[in-house]
């Protein structure tokens, strides 16, 4: 079997009396979309947090493309070439759509942060910047600022920003979230595509798309993994039905 992209091993964070992670093992091979569902509370945001960089965990490791990247800041992280989108939007409102694609742009060529606004006019990071757009549908709103924007079209660029770092994988926080269900089809048709460039542990409660897209599903609940396994092998899982699923297709 291939060697994973990514892989944690035993991964725990508390808070005070709340085992946000317990335990946690998982990997991310090359190629796939691995899709982490559970209910509000579980624990999803914190481990992707973790495996980030922005949360450091009491005890346990992460491991990229065979490295120990534990130890290493969120920077460190999106440089060797961990691509994340966040569940609350981290986009610099003040600017323009292209300005904060180009933000991105501008992190991957390693470029300084005072030297953003003489490097708008430069040509290779605005391509990358406008490639990035057009591949999630906003190119037409290159001009327009970013607070003008609605949820949905924002999370579309956080997948654009994250787009121009050229990751060798994604973390994705709930990138369907206030999308529509056109909106939803779309980006899930994109993902789809995306992951034969770089897999995407994916955190997600559009259920739907997590049965479209996932190669594989892993279910956690009070910060624990229960299962993981196929669509079908969730979808059949007893436990799974009790602790989550159940309560979703009631909803």
């Amino acid at each position: 079997m291939t060697e994973p992209l990514l892989r944690t091993k035993g991964l725990n964070k508390a808070f005070g009396a709340l085992q946000a992670t317990d335990n946690v093992s998982l990997t991310l091979q090359p190629g796939e979309i691995h899709a982490l569902i559970g209910p509000n509370g579980a624990g999803k945001s914190t481990l992707i947090k973790q495996i980030a960089g922005g949360l450091a965990p009491d005890t346990g490791q992460i491991f990229f493309d065979g490295q120990d990247i534990t130890g290493l800041s969120t920077v460190a992280r999106a440089r060797a070439g961990l691509g994340r989108t966040f569940q609350i939007s981290a986009l610099a409102m003040e600017y323009t759509v292209l300005q904060n694609a180009m933000l991105g742009a501008l992190g991957q060529a390693g470029t300084v942060w005072r030297f953003f606004r003489p490097v708008m006019q430069d040509a290779a990071l605005r391509g990358a910047a406008q490639n990035a757009l057009e591949r999630v549908g906003l190119a037409g709103l290159a001009t327009r600022r970013t607070a003008e924007l609605s949820h949905g079209q924002r999370r579309l660029l956080e997948v654009a920003v994250a787009l121009t770092l050229k990751p060798r994988a994604f973390l994705m926080d709930e990138p369907m979230a206030g999308l529509g269900t056109d909106g939803s089809q779309a980006l899930t048709a994109f993902l789809d595509q995306l992951r034969t460039e770089a897999p995407i542990l994916l955190v997600e409660h559009d259920m739907d798309a997590v049965f479209a897209l996932a190669d594989r599903i892993s279910v956690l609940v009070y910060g624990r993994i229960i299962a993981t396994g196929t669509a079908a092998e969730i979808r059949a899982d007893a436990q799974v039905r009790e602790a989550y699923l159940g309560q979703e297709e009631g909803a």
